[in-house]
């Protein structure tokens, strides 16, 4: 398929197809490539047909021309409440829990009559960089099979890349959108901290966790972005702001790479980048500036210290957030067991119903939560946290957006790093700072390296300035004219 969003529109105003022929289209793709890829854990099939249905006799409708995702086909990341469905977030723990309400993010892609295809497969409870973790298995790499397509949101970039769904929404705690997106040739977006509802969203790291879009273009970022944005009071961390009204600017509004400046924290790329990152980077700044774009060497100097203090920060959270999962109130429980005591029926559910990177990190938090130890490991991550955030705000007095490459690193092998956590970690050395600051930041596809893996560019703006970052980030997407699809599929 590979259609983006306006194109599909465009083809209902046309009438070149209806919404049954879409989906019947991306139901062939899924049952052609999906056993490679794994990138879904359930595909809601038959509604989705019934849906599909129901929007062909609307297509002359008023519906279709006030909603640009009328009849789209997406997909949700599997932390997403879906009244009905199940709502795994990649874990045995949840493996057999029904939804019993819709979260925030659904119900506004529904309200647009926006089609569902089914849940995308993730790092269990969104805690990795390889979508290795799942409980369901591995997602591969539509790029290269044999090598992973990031974390924790891997699933949503798998499907969208391999054209299996028009778009999906991920969730991006230390750059779970925008790594993946990197790895599988696919745009992808996080907003600032409180700019989209959590509600229904299953939580991680309270205080980290943004929901945002994964798309084939920064048109298709925007116009998802305007549906799922907006103020929602049923989150207590939702920003009181109407939604935003990004893609009608992106398109109507005249500007040129000239009228921004662009910071770039060359400090922090001097050691680490992989060769080839670096020269594909290196050459974009070049053109960037023949383009008349004014690019400018700032610092951030406490950003080296955001892989430990996110890996303070997440872990306590998360340790907090999944000690409701006991087996009694929620999550998995042993039928088979005979506990002589309380302490067995935790001990045994919570061994058995999490996995090894979920385990690690709730023992990593409750160490650094307990007493004698939280003004030692909590409290100073805090600090560090705001250090990090003075950072930007002051390079933000000379600066409209930050660049970088998105990853230091091309996708690695399958299993290459599963048992090596701390390796695993530094993977997201460059998207992690943007989290902690709650700045709104994107990865946009710009190359693909000699064995034909895609190379990803971030650019950050200040807190709340989507539109200003949006409209840098289309305009250097059409000057680098990325257009590739995976081949292998």
């Amino acid at each position: 398929m590979f259609k983006t969003i306006e194109e599909i529109h465009l083809g209902y105003l046309n009438k070149d197809f209806c919404p049954s022929e879409v989906v019947k289209e991306y139901l062939k793709d899924i049952d052609k490539n999906e056993a490679k890829i794994n990138s879904f854990v359930e595909i809601f099939r038959e509604d989705l047909k019934d849906n599909a249905k129901k929007l062909d006799d609307q297509l002359g409708s008023d519906k279709l021309k006030k909603s640009l995702l009328f009849g789209i086909p997406l997909s949700l990341k599997d932390i997403f409440l879906v009244k009905n469905y199940k709502c795994s977030c990649g874990s045995k723990m949840l493996k057999d829990y029904i939804s019993n309400y819709d979260s925030t993010v659904y119900e506004r892609l529904n309200v647009q009559s926006s089609l569902i295809i089914g849940k995308n497969n993730m790092d269990e409870f969104a805690m990795g960089s390889s979508t290795e973790t799942s409980f369901f298995g591995p997602t591969f790499n539509p790029w290269d099979l044999s090598r992973v397509p990031g974390g924790s949101s891997g699933g949503s970039a798998a499907s969208v890349s391999a054209g299996t769904s028009c778009f999906s929404v991920g969730t991006d705690t230390g750059g779970s959108i925008r790594q993946p997106a990197s790895f599988c040739g696919v745009v992808g977006l996080k907003p600032s901290y409180g700019r989209v509802s959590r509600f229904g969203m299953i939580a991680f790291s309270s205080s980290l966790d943004q929901a945002g879009p994964i798309t084939q273009n920064v048109k298709d970022s925007a116009i998802v972005l305007d549906s799922i944005s907006g103020f929602d009071p049923k989150d207590s961390t939702s920003i009181n702001l109407p939604p935003t009204t990004i893609y009608e600017s992106l398109v109507n509004d005249k500007y040129s790479l000239k009228d921004f400046k662009i910071g770039v924290p060359y400090d922090l790329l001097e050691t680490g980048l992989d060769d080839e990152i670096r020269t594909n980077f290196e050459n974009l700044i070049k053109n960037l500036e023949n383009l008349g774009c004014k690019i400018i060497d700032i610092k951030i100097p406490n950003a080296k210290f955001s892989v430990a203090t996110y890996y303070i920060i997440a872990p306590c959270e998360a340790s907090s957030n999944l000690s409701r999962f006991d087996g009694i109130r929620y999550g998995y429980s042993d039928k088979n067991l005979d506990p002589k005591d309380l302490e067995e029926v935790y001990i045994n559910n919570r061994s058995k119903g999490f996995g090894n990177e979920v385990k690690r990190r709730i023992m990593l938090g409750t160490y650094a939560l307990s007493s004698g130890y939280y003004d030692a490991y909590y409290l100073k991550a805090v600090h560090a946290k705001k250090l990090i955030t003075n950072d930007f705000n002051i390079a933000f007095n000379d600066v409209d957006c930050v660049i970088s490459p998105t990853c230091p690193e091309l996708p690695f092998k399958v299993g290459e790093k599963v048992n090596d956590p701390l390796k695993m970690y530094l993977s997201d050395i460059l998207t992690i700072p943007a989290n902690l600051a709650q700045l709104p930041s994107i990865s946009i596809p710009i190359s693909l390296s000699k064995n034909n893996l895609p190379l990803g560019l971030q650019l950050t703006s200040q807190k709340l300035d989507e539109e200003k970052l949006l409209k840098i980030a289309y305009s250097i997407e059409k000057e680098v004219g990325f257009n590739s699809h995976p081949s292998i599929l």
